[in-house]
């Protein structure tokens, strides 16, 4: 059983907005038998952090799971002073070598914990993190931003530095598994359970904005990459390496590898593509919904 705290910047359904920390957060429910999600820590990046903390609420609410703690976070870079950093902290105390970290967002929130209890990464068991690139994110229509370690480099950088076991889904390692409107018709359309009807009836806005605005047909699942490589890292290959993690390169979440590096970081990426996606749908299936 793994013990996950989901620190995210969660915008499902939200106008003009991702969805992929929902669909991650989901992706965790239906791995019940093996994971216990303690809580929640809202984050900002995809909107601003009460958006993001209302819209976890929501979620929740919609799910039956309102048993679930959620704390904010800080509210921009630089603000590591949050109930979400307290719990953080506190939870890493209270299940000391257990903890499993899922960040899909900006990292605020864990510095903020560092910076409360300098042993705080010693006393967790591994981080999942979203985020970073190791070459540009080219689309058909443009270059995509990374918009996750950028938003806060520091904390960025001394998760990466110092945190324990660290794993990092990287944006490119991403682009390997698209996500088709075909597909998604296929797997959704044709189930009976709610949560099919849940999943297509708040993602489907978000097809048309890839398209319109990167020329892409489907979207790329990022966050939920990472939940899957946290709960299933038998469906990915490792890639460990050396790298020489800097605020400077993080400003545009560049992950700067090179064996002069002074530290270790494994970038998983996945293996087995039609493996990987049935994972995700069979386990998305499995999530029980009240509405």
């Amino acid at each position: 059983m793994k013990h996950i705290i989901f620190d995210c910047d969660n915008t499902f359904g939200v106008k003009d907005c991702d969805v992929d920390d929902g669909l991650a957060l989901l992706y965790l429910l239906g791995c019940k038998e093996a994971a216990k999600i303690h809580g929640i820590t809202a984050t900002y990046g995809n909107n601003r952090l009460e958006v993001v903390y209302e819209t976890i609420h929501r979620m929740l609410k919609d799910l039956g799971r309102e048993d679930i703690a959620v704390k904010r976070g800080g509210y921009e870079e630089g603000d590591y002073d949050s109930e979400a950093a307290d719990y953080l902290a506190e939870m890493a105390n209270r299940l000391q070598g257990q903890l499993s970290i899922l960040a899909t967002g900006s990292l605020t929130n864990l510095q903020g914990a560092y910076e409360r209890d300098a042993h705080f990464f010693e006393k967790v068991k591994e981080i999942v993190l979203m985020g970073g690139i190791t070459e540009p994110l080219v689309f058909e229509k443009k270059v995509m931003d990374e918009l996750n370690f950028s938003c806060d480099p520091l904390a960025s950088c001394n998760v990466l530095k110092y945190g324990n076991n660290v794993s990092v889904i990287t944006g490119n390692h991403c682009l390997k598994v698209l996500f088709t409107k075909e597909e998604y018709k296929r797997e959704l359309f044709s189930r009976k359970e709610p949560i099919a009807r849940y999943i297509r009836e708040r993602t489907d806005y978000w097809f048309g904005y890839n398209e319109a605005d990167y020329g892409i047909k489907g979207f790329y699942n990022w966050d939920v990459t990472a939940a899957v490589y946290l709960m299933h890292p038998e469906l990915f290959t490792e890639q460990r390496g050396r790298f020489a993690f800097s605020e400077e390169d993080l400003k545009t979440g560049y992950l700067r590898k090179t064996p002069e590096g002074m530290w270790q970081c494994n970038l998983p990426e996945i293996g087995d593509a039609e493996a990987f996606k049935r994972n995700i749908y069979d386990t998305w299936m499995k999530v029980k919904i009240l509405v």
